[in-house]
């Protein structure tokens, strides 16, 4: 049963779906880690294909940007579509002295100011939490790969371009406890909690708010492997 943001049928996407904000970067991940890749969706763009990795089925899409994308896709997936898990994979700007370019952190739950949850189903949660299970299988992948992994508090932002004259993050780091931002997980985990289903998130520091240095468009879409075969191991445990 296609949706009017997907068109793939039922049985299409896999159990598990690792979750990128940008399509080419779907479509990257495809090609290069999945056997047998299967393209099952491009409505708008959003490509989402289905292969297996290591035998074991997975399916890749993206999710666009912002809640609002993200909170799409997602309710559909888990709704229309069967999937169990879903992973998102992203890039994340850093709060904090003690993270570098191209370290990759673990969500262990989202703040946001954003009215997301508070639109969708009256929540007033401050927080949203991954699955402490999902959590749980993405570390022990990381740590059989001898891969490094932070767990940090993220801030899910509705605004990317923020005002000059605005000093946010005495806010988001020091009261909320954020040492990245980014702007999905808030809304990934929300319709996880209200579909009974499972989401986690991966990020990797492609720039910083308190040191220099910035990964380019390029660098985001093709140098974030650690992350991606963290998300891709897991799904096999």
């Amino acid at each position: 049963m296609s949706t009017p943001h997907i068109q793939a049928e039922k049985g299409q996407f896999a159990k598990t779906v690792i979750m990128p904000g940008d399509p080419l970067r779907a479509k990257m991940i495809a090609e290069k880690f999945l056997e047998n890749p299967v393209l099952v969706n491009e409505v708008r763009g959003m490509l989402g294909y289905t292969g297996t990795y290591k035998g074991k089925e997975v399916s890749v899409m993206g999710s666009g940007m912002g809640m609002p994308s993200i909170g799409i896709y997602s309710y559909e997936l888990f709704t229309e579509f069967d999937v169990e898990n879903i992973i998102r994979v992203g890039s994340a700007g850093s709060y904090v002295e003690n993270l570098n370019l191209n370290d990759v952190v673990l969500c262990e739950k989202a703040w946001s100011e954003s009215s997301f949850a508070l639109a969708q189903n009256g929540s007033t949660d401050e927080y949203t939490y991954p699955s402490p299970r999902l959590n749980e299988k993405i570390q022990q992948a990381a740590k059989t790969r001898n891969k490094e992994l932070t767990t940090v508090v993220v801030h899910s932002s509705d605004v990317f371009y923020h005002s000059a004259d605005l000093d946010y993050l005495p806010t988001v780091r020091g009261e909320k406890g954020c040492s990245v931002v980014e702007m999905e997980s808030f809304a990934l985990f929300h319709n996880a909690k209200v579909t009974g289903k499972n989401a986690a998130c991966l990020l990797t520091v492609s720039d910083s708010f308190v040191k220099p240095g910035i990964l380019t468009a390029e660098e985001r879409q093709n140098s974030m492997t650690n992350m991606i075969e963290i998300a891709l191991e897991a799904n096999l445990l």
